[in-house]
């Protein structure tokens, strides 16, 4: 199945469509260190990343008559700054808001399904006419604005189309369904909570919801609390339950079964059987240097031990502090080092990030989650097969009934 990538970063959205089962014709990103990083795998002959087409520059300069249409899917994470907690809040009055780029290709490429990912702060109220928006254009692209047109104005013309239903299911248009997760819900061992906007063409006919959880933080209760396997598994002795916790984990011990889905995964699963970054044997990992000068203030105090770590981030300078700290047994903290942020982004340890550590914290807190990739692109392409399948049986049901 062929498909694009548009803000492709470091690559973790588009190692995840890779890995379930899509062909990048064509990978986008502006960002040199990120090329750079993408690059240097390709260089020492990483798989995942070997046929990739990479091309570092704007989506808007590319050449996107040199890629086919009606390809399968077209994927992307548009700068998030615009609409989050640590950007400017300006959303479409930002020229880094990206979403009508993407919507321009996809009116070019017409793929049969796109993911589109994006921070959560796109759900607040603020943006929320804007969000509403962007949602619209993913599902009539064909309605551009007008020259000059304010995008309020835009808006209220989609309204009027989408309403009225006229154009739905002519021409190129898309069933588009936004749902927000929090990725510790599907294995990754982080709190990061993200919008996933899912769309498939009307033509294809096709039915899909997003995927159901796997992991729950009741399941790592269960698994802490009431049975003691996590400590077991991690060869230490268990401690005393936190108050806090106390009225679940009764509920836990009392009810007749245990929960359905697997445990969170905390930051020591995540950064299991990695050497102390101020060892010896941490200069033979690599990315795992030690990086100084970690410390508490408030807001600021880091990710505990066991529980998924807190959302990874960038930052306009560097990175902000306390969510990319760990907070150690005894007490203490220290920055996470790269190997152990690209475990908790679920980056295979073969994977090698180019830059310096804030550079590279960059590049790790704009990723997406590859495990949570696989798993939204997976979904897709299970439905986009089905889709084909359906197809090719109509095809040949009225060949029979022609023969007949």
């Amino acid at each position: 199945m062929k498909s694009v990538e548009l803000f492709a970063g470091a690559g973790g959205l588009a190692m995840g469509c890779e890995i379930a089962g899509f062909e990048h014709l064509a990978v986008v990103e502006w960002d040199k260190w990120a090329c750079d990083t993408v690059r240097e795998n390709q260089k020492r002959g990483y798989p995942i990343l070997a046929g990739w087409n990479l091309h570092e520059g704007d989506v808007r300069e590319f050449d996107w008559s040199s890629i086919p249409q009606d390809i399968e899917l077209l994927a992307g994470g548009p700068p998030c700054q615009p609409f989050s907690i640590g950007g400017k809040h300006k959303a479409h009055q930002d020229n880094r808001d990206m979403f009508p780029a993407t919507v321009e290709v996809i009116r070019h490429l017409r793929p049969k399904a796109f993911i589109v990912e994006n921070v959560k702060g796109l759900t607040r109220s603020t943006f929320v006419n804007y969000f509403h928006y962007i949602q619209l254009q993913l599902e009539f692209p064909e309605l551009p604005p007008n020259q000059d047109e304010d995008w309020a104005d835009h808006l209220a013309r989609l309204q009027v189309e989408k309403t009225s239903g006229k154009r739905k299911g002519k021409g190129l248009t898309y069933n588009v369904i936004p749902t927000l997760v929090n990725a510790a819900d599907y294995g990754v061992p982080q709190k990061r909570e993200r919008v996933f906007i899912i769309g498939f063409r009307d033509d294809l006919g096709i039915e899909w919801s997003f995927p159901a959880p796997t992991h729950s933080h009741d399941a790592l209760l269960y698994d802490q609390w009431v049975t003691g396997a996590y400590w077991k598994r991690h060869g230490i002795p268990q401690p005393a339950s936190p108050a806090k916790f106390a009225t679940r984990v009764a509920k836990l011990r009392q009810a007749k079964e245990p929960p359905q889905t697997l445990p969170w995964r905390t930051v020591r699963d995540a950064i299991q059987g990695l050497p102390d970054p101020e060892s010896r044997a941490a200069l033979h990992v690599p990315n795992h240097l030690f990086q100084p000068g970690a410390r508490v203030y408030p807001g600021h105090t880091g990710s505990p031990l066991d529980l998924p770590a807190k959302t990874l981030k960038a930052g306009d300078h560097g990175v902000p502090g306390g969510e990319n700290m760990l907070v150690r047994d005894d007490g203490s903290v220290r920055y996470f080092t790269i190997r152990e942020s690209a475990r908790i982004q679920t980056f295979p340890d073969g994977f090698r990030f180019h830059g310096s550590w804030t550079e590279t914290m960059r590049q790790l807190g704009n990723a997406v989650p590859v495990v949570l990739a696989q798993r939204v692109a997976s979904s897709v392409a299970e439905q986009l097969a089905l889709a084909e399948l359906t197809r090719l049986a109509k095809i040949e049901q009225g060949i029979k009934r022609k023969s007949a």
